[in-house]
């Protein structure tokens, strides 16, 4: 327990004679902090269209998976309409049933038809809104009894609308995922790039170090210190940064648009914060590789 938390220390404290040999200042600090928080912002935009397509995704599966449709003929007479609405009330599991309005029907289908629709010129069927309660209704029970007492009438469960929904969401949840780890190898990448231009930028330095009995480990780790630490503040500014522009992006209404309401909810305001730790261990372990594969060169 004690070897751990030495370790970590001499991380963030250092070594002041072995830090000489990376340069506090120049283009590889500008550098490192500039892709760390460059990343850090794209990978909070990324994190925010990931769980906010999750959250999408969920809400869309529970509310289609209450709701369904009982569509009649457009010549239907009022009795198969009170018909369905009886079949329906007294069918466990259906917190509510009602007929839509012709004024409703005209609503949903205006966005096609435009505002002025007249409905007697079309032959719009009846349909009924049907809302399931927690437990759900037996579908094949309804349909079967559908069948036998109004076989006029259709059930639409919304199944062929909702999976193409929600496998949309749940794509676009995993680009984003995926979208995190290209931007983690990208800056894994320049980091390593950086770490080998400050090693070869200072081999004069390290030579001395080797006269003076210095390991390669003990440099690598004075490099992998500070470069680890530039991309956590690097990224930290990226986060705030993130996050403050998030919180200037239009809400959305409420009603479930796919890119309504961007952003982190409740818990998913902890994943931002880790962030900044995430891209210091990819830091580290970029530079841990790229210090110790350029010393062997330098040997």
């Amino acid at each position: 327990m004690i070897a751990p938390l030495k370790g970590a220390l001499d991380l963030i404290v250092g070594d002041p004679q072995a830090d000489r040999a990376v340069p506090p200042t120049g283009i590889t600090a500008r550098l490192t902090v500039f892709v760390a928080g460059a990343m850090a912002f794209l990978a909070v935009f990324a994190l925010a269209l990931s769980l906010t397509a999750g959250r999408v995704a969920d809400r869309w599966a529970n509310e289609l998976a209450q709701a369904a449709t009982l569509r009649l003929p457009a010549d239907a007479p009022d009795t198969d309409i009170e018909l369905a609405l009886t079949i329906l009330s007294t069918t466990p599991g259906i917190a509510n049933a009602r007929a839509l309005t012709d004024a409703e029907q005209q609503a949903l289908l205006s966005p096609w038809f435009g505002p002025d629709l007249v409905l007697d010129t079309l032959p719009v069927p009846r349909l009924i809104e049907v809302i399931a309660d927690d437990d759900s209704y037996d579908d094949a029970g309804l349909r079967a009894r559908l069948t036998a007492e109004l076989p006029q009438a259709t059930l639409d469960d919304h199944g062929r609308w909702r999976a193409p929904l929600i496998a949309a969401a749940s794509r676009l949840r995993l680009i984003g995922w995926l979208v995190i780890g290209l931007i983690g190898a990208a800056m894994a990448a320049m980091i390593a790039l950086a770490a080998q231009a400050s090693l070869a930028a200072n081999a004069q330095v390290i030579r001395v170090l080797r006269l003076v009995g210095a390991r390669d480990i003990y440099i690598a780790r004075a490099f992998v210190r500070r470069f680890a630490l530039r991309t956590g503040v690097g990224a930290m500014v990226g986060v705030v940064l993130g996050v403050a522009v998030l919180q200037l992006l239009p809400g959305g209404d409420g009603t479930g648009g796919f890119l309504a309401n961007i952003g982190f909810e409740g818990a998913g305001w902890l994943w931002p914060l880790v962030i900044p730790l995430l891209a210091a261990i990819v830091a580290f372990v970029a530079t841990r590789a790229a210090a110790l594969a350029r010393l062997r060169e330098q040997t």
